[in-house]
């Protein structure tokens, strides 16, 4: 691991389901979310209970709601709001032109791996981080989440005010993470009071969009999915 960050405290395998598993729950609700439900269950039952139990209640609630219902209330959580985005750069740069130099820092921890997102995927997206982290550098992809802590915890705490049903996802992958630090609450609460900076300029061709189910992006298909080997 990187001298930049401590090393993390659960075993590689687990750290593995809970990104992933996450990563799939965060990804907006489909059919193909649906069936992928069948090999998250399993997995994310051999985890601790701090880290499984919150990712089984996730699981609880989307599978208990019509899809139509999980699809309106998922748009309406996640769409742009300051406190609930799933676009891990929009909290400490928001609509500014320093946003872009940090969405060009993930795409270029990606080519280090070999990875090369499309078009359409956006570098910061949670669930993109989540995957490959789980997936391809565990590494790397720790020093993502650690870098974007702030952000990342700042959503944990507006899922978990509006009792959302996706606030166990976060939840789990922040008990991931090492314990926060005391500069590190500071930045959060500083964050929580001011919100992302709101220059809207600059950002072409990376500006969070408006929401659009059918640009939304999913877990990317990335090698040696992690999840694999427990559904064996």
């Amino acid at each position: 691991m990187s001298r930049r960050h401590p090393r993390p405290t659960h075993r590689p395998e687990q750290l593995a389901i809970v990104w992933q598993a996450a990563s799939v729950l965060l990804g907006y609700p489909d059919e193909r979310q649906r069936a992928d439900l069948g090999v998250v269950r399993p997995a994310a039952g051999t985890l601790p209970a701090d880290l499984g139990a919150p990712l089984l209640r996730v699981m609880d609630g989307l599978g208990t709601r019509a899809l139509d219902e999980l699809q309106e209330t998922y748009v309406e959580t996640f769409d742009n709001r300051r406190r609930t985005n799933l676009f891990l750069t929009y909290f400490a740069h928001g609509d500014t032109r320093q946003r872009g130099a940090a969405l060009l820092r993930f795409k270029q921890t990606y080519l280090r791996s070999g990875v090369l997102l499309g078009e359409s995927e956006l570098p910061d997206h949670l669930c993109v981080v989540l995957e490959y982290a789980a997936t391809v550098d565990e590494e790397l992809g720790w020093e993502l989440l650690l870098d974007h802590r702030a952000g990342l915890e700042l959503l944990r705490i507006g899922l978990s005010e509006e009792a959302s049903l996706w606030a166990g996802a976060v939840e789990a992958v922040c008990a991931t993470l090492p314990p926060l630090k005391g500069e590190e609450r500071e930045a959060i609460r500083r964050l929580a009071a001011d919100g992302p900076p709101a220059e809207e300029v600059g950002l072409t061709p990376y500006g969070t969009p408006a929401f659009d189910p059918a640009l939304a992006p999913r877990p990317i298909d990335l090698p040696m999915p992690a999840l694999r080997g427990a559904e064996r």
